[in-house]
């Protein structure tokens, strides 16, 4: 068994993924790359420190109609690549000179391994066509308005997920804003007036289990049905399954929840990412000798089940790029030894007690689980704890492992 690497996840791991997956080693893999994401127009460079490939243009675009086309597909998360992906929040802010595109629909919360597949399928259709990739995703998120009270905890944030999805062939997103009114339109009328008139699609890929339209009337086999008629053509893409398990944004909260951070690792491709704003808590680790950031994600972050965990804390300046990284002891959890009760994620950058972090945006990415959650019956016991986990999340995240 792989050091740090539980052997229930390594059984489940089909052969080809070990090699993909970035756990323990080092920055992480998209610090490699820049993707430029633009907002309607105005580009926003990420992340800071950029490997230029021969095929860089040396200026930005200036107009969010100028897509790269020549750097898509990319589907790799280890090749240094410039990449240009726009962000649009709505329709409205496509181009009224967008051309024809290929386009994938779908809520992609994580955009974990099952997702990558209808990307690149999507990606390698718009290769074959000379055609821009537009990746149409919701927010808020569907399940909150039609079961208001029901938002499940977000895999990545819409910043990120963007990222990921640029880094994959994607040339824009395209953000629809998801209301009540919207969950009401007809399949067909979704049809029209998203893939036909606003985004000219030639070509539509979806996931075989997706469903659009009022009362989730719109499947794989009517989307064909209106391609026939609409001029575009439409594939559905078998769902991604492991050992008889389908890799889906549920199945990995899930693994979430439970404290499995190694095997949500292995289905999303990376290891799971929570993004906060540090802020001032009790400062007891800094008493203690271990001076920890106090991240405070936003609302409906997917957060890991209670306990102590060995990762990665990034620092990440005003645009989301990464600034500066360092191997980390995590705790989750309301820290029962003093009687918390608010439950926090706090993150010890190992051996770094000069780190003033309060306000800046850091993300905490999970390798591994190291134990759970325990109430020691003094302050020394837990002192000494600490210290065990430091080393083990030392040994951990020197291992040089990736999965």
């Amino acid at each position: 068994m792989l050091a740090g690497v539980p052997a229930r996840v390594l059984a489940r791991v089909p052969a080809g993924v070990l090699a993909g997956v970035a756990l323990a080693a080092g920055p992480s893999a998209l610090s490699e790359r820049t993707t430029w994401i633009h907002y309607a127009g105005r580009a926003r460079r990420r992340p800071r420190n950029r490997v230029r490939s021969g095929e860089e243009r040396s200026a930005q675009p200036s107009r969010p109609s100028a897509v790269r086309t020549a750097e898509l597909p990319c589907a790799s998360f280890s090749a240094g690549r410039t990449l240009t992906v726009y962000r649009w929040q709505g329709l409205h802010d496509v181009p009224a000179t967008w051309g024809r595109s290929v386009v994938t629909i779908g809520v992609f919360d994580g955009v974990h391994r099952g997702h990558r597949r209808i990307v690149a399928r999507a990606a390698e259709k718009g290769a074959e066509l000379g055609l821009p990739l537009v990746v149409v995703t919701f927010d808020p998120h569907p399940d909150e308005v039609v079961r208001p009270g029901s938002h499940p905890p977000l895999l990545c944030t819409p910043r990120y997920r963007t990222e990921l999805l640029g880094s994959l062939g994607a040339d824009a997103v395209c953000v629809l804003p998801f209301s009540y009114e919207f969950s009401q339109l007809p399949a067909e009328d979704f049809v029209k007036s998203v893939l036909v008139d606003g985004l000219h699609a030639a070509a539509v890929v979806i996931g075989g289990n997706f469903r659009f339209g009022h009362r989730a009337a719109g499947n794989v086999a009517l989307l064909e049905e209106l391609g026939e008629k609409y001029d575009f053509a439409a594939e559905g893409v078998p769902l991604l399954a492991d050992h008889g398990i389908i890799v889906s944004s549920s199945w990995i909260r899930d693994l979430l929840s439970a404290g499995e951070v190694a095997a949500a690792a292995v289905d999303l491709g990376r290891p799971h990412r929570v993004e906060g704003i540090v802020v001032r808590g009790h400062q007891r680790g800094r008493a203690l000798g271990f001076p920890t950031a106090n991240a405070e994600p936003p609302p409906h972050t997917a957060i890991p089940a209670d306990g102590i965990y060995a990762g990665w804390l990034a620092s990440l300046d005003t645009d989301g790029a990464e600034v500066e990284r360092w191997p980390a002891a995590i705790s989750v959890g309301t820290n029962p030894t003093f009687d918390g009760a608010h439950r926090t994620v706090e993150a010890y950058a190992l051996d770094r007690d000069d780190l003033d972090l309060y306000g800046v945006h850091v993300a905490v990415e999970f390798t591994d689980r190291i134990r759970g959650q325990v109430r020691f019956e003094s302050v020394g016991d837990l002192v000494e704890q600490m210290g065990k986990d430091v080393v083990t999340a030392r040994r951990i995240t020197s291992s040089g492992i990736s999965l």
